[in-house]
């Protein structure tokens, strides 16, 4: 058995729904975010075990600061705004294993 873990980056973004008015990550297009990562990660051929892992996530419960994305195994906790920002997440963490300080929460 390996201590390697079974991907290098697990990204989950949270998806989830409220109906009640309060503030959630599905209302601040969190699904084309993570389907934007997805294929983006697909593209650059960084998909696969030992790779990264991008996953839909339920609430993660940091609704007011979303939309949210968390990276493990470091547990780096994001914001975005744009697929932009995603692109600078992939870019910056996942490929250049740096923080993106601005999106940082």
């Amino acid at each position: 058995m390996s201590d390697k873990p079974y991907y290098q980056h697990h990204v989950f973004f949270c998806l989830n729904q409220r109906d009640e008015g309060r503030p959630c990550c599905a209302d601040r297009c969190a699904q084309n975010a993570q389907e934007h990562a997805k294929k983006r990660i697909k593209q650059l051929g960084l998909s696969g075990q030992g790779k990264v892992r991008i996953n839909k996530a339920g609430c993660l419960d940091r609704c007011e600061e979303g939309p949210v994305l968390v990276v493990y195994p470091e547990g780096t906790w994001y914001t975005y705004v744009d697929t932009e920002d995603i692109d600078e997440i992939i870019d910056t963490h996942l490929v250049g294993g740096k923080v993106v300080d601005r999106l940082k929460i």
